[in-house]
């Protein structure tokens, strides 16, 4: 990939959005220690290693980023065209800088849940505005040298998803399976950027409960498994790509059954309604219909558009009106729960959003995997 050829082109979608709320520049934070490292490396090919750091774009000027002093070391610092500061407090450096231009309206990714209170105390008096929504939506569409990224991350995960299911027994741990396919994943070049774990219902036989939990090696897995598995590869892409298992000759509860037969029915229905011009409501309605009209309720979001950070916006929800855009990549994962709030069936998936509809990215059939 063109690095730089490829910054100019996010650099150009971002201000288009600064310009539309009239921005005189915008801040973009990312942070090892929330797992948001992502936008600082989708606006300048810096992976943050460990601390934080800040990119700060213009209106008009070159972007730069912003480290932490103590950031020294810790990343490639090589990796980035842009021109590079070391500060013990980020913020004063960027709020001097942001004074001596004039600069009036900034808008800052990573406001809520990102930026450093210290950086923010820094920035008193400037007037900033959230631009968490913009930002995800500037960074949405996917180039094509993303998307090569976006395969390989899927390519990973999927593979990773096949080793765990070969591993999968019951009676096993989860811990003992989660680590032969995070083996693989750091293997592949994902690094740390993985987060799988797995749903159960110890004790009980042909369902899970609905719960997410870490993969721990007090986690004695059952006759039917639920793994959630997400992993970033190489290029920092994220992807979800995950299918039920169940060890073989298992009775599945009637409700799981029926959950399953659910999520048949909206993975065939995705393969037309996730498409350039339909809105993320349109894509909820049409996903979920399989599992209202059963009666079961989806406890967590039905999906979300999926990038270097792995949940970005836009959201994939009723009332959602934002529209859909060719090259858009979203997760989908509806979370199927029974009336009784014990069954539940959970399914990953990542789709590209085409002109005529989804493409579920991974190719693995939607089926219960038999182990």
């Amino acid at each position: 990939m063109d690095l730089n050829a490829e910054l100019k082109r996010r650099f150009a979608n971002v201000r288009a959005a600064m310009g539309e709320h009239e921005l005189d520049a915008l801040i973009v934070a990312g942070s090892e220690y929330t797992g948001f490292e992502g936008s600082v490396t989708y606006l300048s090919g810096f992976q943050i290693v460990h601390r934080y750091a800040y990119v700060v774009v213009p209106a008009d000027g070159d972007p730069f980023i912003v480290f932490p002093s103590e950031a020294r070391y810790v990343g490639e610092h090589a990796t980035t065209p842009l021109e590079q500061m070391l500060h013990p407090r980020p913020g004063e450096f960027i709020a001097d800088r942001a004074r001596g231009a004039g600069w009036k309206r900034i808008g800052v990714y990573g406001l809520d849940y990102i930026m450093t209170v210290r950086d923010y105390t820094a920035l008193a008096g400037l007037e900033l505005v959230p631009f968490d929504v913009e930002f995800d939506l500037a960074r949405a569409v996917k180039s094509e040298a993303e998307l090569v990224s976006v395969r390989d991350s899927v390519r990973i995960n999927a593979r990773g998803f096949e080793i765990w299911a070969e591993s999968y027994a019951p009676g096993k741990s989860a811990a003992e399976v989660m680590a032969v396919a995070e083996e693989y994943f750091v293997a592949e070049g994902c690094g740390r950027l993985t987060m799988n774990m797995v749903l159960t219902a110890p004790g009980r036989t042909g369902l899970t409960y609905p719960e997410f939990k870490i993969a721990r090696k007090e986690e004695i897995l059952g006759d039917f498994m639920l793994p959630s598995l997400e992993v970033a590869g190489p290029g920092m892409h994220w992807a979800e790509v995950s299918r039920a298992c169940t060890a073989k000759g298992t009775q599945l509860s009637d409700d799981t059954k029926a959950l399953g037969e659910a999520y048949q029915e909206y993975f065939e229905v995705a393969k037309t309604v996730v498409r350039d011009g339909a809105t993320c409501h349109d894509v909820h309605m049409a996903v979920s219909k399989g599992f209202r009209s059963r009666g079961y309720h989806l406890g967590h979001v039905t999906g979300h558009s999926i990038g270097m950070t792995m949940i970005e916006f836009p959201k994939v929800g009723e009332g959602n009106d934002t529209v859909l855009r060719e090259n858009m990549v979203l997760s989908i994962h509806p979370h199927g729960i029974a009336a009784n709030g014990e069954d539940c069936v959970y399914m990953q998936d990542t789709w590209l959003v085409t002109k005529s509809g989804g493409v579920p990215l991974a190719g693995l059939p939607m089926k219960f995997w038999e182990s």
